[in-house]
């Protein structure tokens, strides 16, 4: 074990190497079931589909994913404990039966402020229209709220800490990342608003970073047998180093050509610590999985593209889409219209052959 520069044992360097070793390539996607609009849609009692999800992980087996990064949401646990706990079971078993391993996120700055209870419908053409930050803004500055925030997550790694079906801990997804909900909106108000966004994000960090801290030790402190970590997510040095130096092994997000992903992996690669990129796949962008692919399976990283079925997240529009728009004839994320057929058959052929699923298997 090493110590962190928060005094906070993490993995050491041969230790992540060995874990790594002996997975297979880790190929899969960021999962929410189509039926959900949002992450405390997907776990809440009344609106848990284990029948979508059945459904919809079967379709993610049969193009050779095993495994699937999955968002939980504080606010769930809050109203109850004992029913995610439950769910989060359920999930986990039918994950298993078709042979993936989630990779379990905790708390999230993207998007919008939570909301408890029924969850708002979508926003017509809007990606994520109603994606919940985890805990939120009103959370993050009352440190009073913390005690529940840390009670949440030991909970659940102490629960699953041995669990052979999780396959790692994601603790934090893009801290200080508040510049999402303004991508939509028209120039030259865009402009502006970023530019005010890009002042809260240094005003706001201070919190952020400190429940990242925070919730690394908590997790820890559970001791799990699965690796730890939070993506690199935003060309700011500073934050980068920090979150490489939380985590066994080095997490990225990356939205950009080929081109940019190989320079990236060297990059990455001095931290000495295998590496996995859990986002990736934006069609419009040109980060492709045709491109992207044969690079992480050379490379031997893990890989997770952004959505599975097109449903309520609506993640086949682009961030920048505006409201009450025609389906875009270029999906930006997800591979499957909600019967099951994929958009591009080309793309699910790829999969099965690199992932070595081949013909054995079909949608």
């Amino acid at each position: 074990m090493s110590s962190t520069p928060h005094g906070v044992d993490r993995w050491s360097e041969a230790q992540a190497r060995d874990w790594h070793a002996k997975q297979p390539w880790r190929v899969g996607c960021n999962f929410l079931p189509s039926s959900a609009v949002n992450q405390i849609e997907m776990w809440s009692a009344e609106s848990f589909d284990e029948a979508c999800i059945d459904r919809e992980l079967g379709w993610a087996a049969g193009i050779g994913f095993n495994s699937v990064r999955v968002f939980l949401h504080d606010l769930v646990w809050q109203r109850d404990p004992d029913g995610l706990m439950a769910r989060l079971e359920r999930f986990l078993a039918i994950a298993s039966s078709h042979g993936i391993a989630p990779l379990l996120v905790f708390f999230d700055d993207c998007w919008h402020e939570p909301q408890d209870g029924p969850q708002l419908a979508p926003r017509p053409g809007i990606h994520n229209s109603r994606w919940a930050r985890s805990p939120g803004a009103q959370a993050l500055r009352d440190r009073r709220r913390w005690d529940r925030l840390e009670a949440y997550v030991r909970a659940v790694v102490t629960a699953h800490a041995g669990d052979a079906r999780v396959l790692g801990w994601d603790v934090y997804n893009e801290p200080t990342n508040c510049f999402l909900p303004i991508l939509e909106r028209p120039q030259p108000g865009k402009a502006f608003a970023l530019l005010r966004a890009a002042v809260r994000r240094r005003a706001a960090a201070r919190d952020s970073l400190a429940l990242l801290d925070e919730a690394f030790r908590w997790v820890r402190a559970s001791r799990p047998e699965q690796p730890v970590t939070a993506g690199i997510w935003f060309p700011d040095r500073r934050l980068e180093a920090r979150l490489a130096a939380l985590s066994d092994v080095v997490s990225f997000h990356h939205y950009r050509r080929a081109a940019h992903l190989e320079r990236e992996i060297a990059r990455l690669r001095r931290y000495g610590r295998p590496l996995l990129c859990t986002e990736y796949m934006a069609r419009t962008q040109k980060c492709l999985f045709e491109t992207h692919l044969p690079i992480f399976q050379r490379e031997k990283i893990g890989c997770w593209s952004w959505g599975l079925v097109d449903g309520r997240s609506q993640t086949k529009f682009s961030w920048r889409d505006r409201a009450g728009g025609a389906e875009p004839e270029t999906w930006f994320h997800d591979v499957f219209r909600a019967d099951g057929t994929p958009y591009r058959e080309e793309e699910v052929a790829l999969l099965r052959r690199l992932t070595g699923v081949g013909a054995r298997t079909r949608v």
